[in-house]
């Protein structure tokens, strides 16, 4: 087993903990909620199969779903997450000097980019999970609140961590 993927079971267990054991219980007034944990799924190498990414996602989600009591909710944001990922990649497009190992990081792919991939996902993961969540349209300006807020302060949270964590480009 190569360091890569033991490098991902451990942010895997990681992002879970720190998710459920400390950001989980997080609510700044009710709008903003950080969701650091998508930065598995954001982190997956780009040559991922695409069943291997929806199963690794699906499993991220059931985790945090399992300890904060959300039947199903994160795992769905989750997956759908992962779905668009690949469409996502495209649209953001990948520099110039792309040769195929690199990983979707700001020391492999710059800044800008992380930031617009990163942007996006989170997004539409935040999108899903309080659409879920709400289950219902009449609260769509609620929705699109939380989602906004929650979505700024989780990229903030993710660049952090990148920042700290992440080997530098060789």
């Amino acid at each position: 087993m190569s360091s890569t993927y033991i490098n991902d079971v451990i942010r895997f267990f990681v992002l879970i903990a720190v998710q459920v054991l400390i950001l989980s219980h997080i609510n700044l007034g009710g709008y903003i909620d950080p969701m650091v944990y998508v930065l598995f799924i954001l982190l997956l190498p780009f040559e991922i199969p695409g069943w291997a990414l929806l199963i690794s996602a699906f499993l991220l989600g059931y985790g945090v779903d399992s300890f904060s009591n959300s039947t199903g909710l994160h795992a769905a944001a989750a997956v759908f997450m992962a779905f668009v990922r690949p469409f996502v990649v495209r649209l953001v497009g990948a520099p110039a000097e792309y040769e195929g190992n690199l990983k979707p990081g700001i020391a492999h792919m710059g800044f800008k980019w992380f930031l617009a991939y990163t942007s996006l996902l989170v997004f539409v993961h935040h999108l899903v999970l309080f659409l879920l969540e709400a289950f219902r349209f009449a609260e769509i300006g609620m929705v699109l609140l939380r989602t906004i807020l929650s979505s700024i302060f989780t990229i903030a949270l993710i660049v952090i961590a990148v920042y700290l964590f992440m080997p530098r480009k060789k």
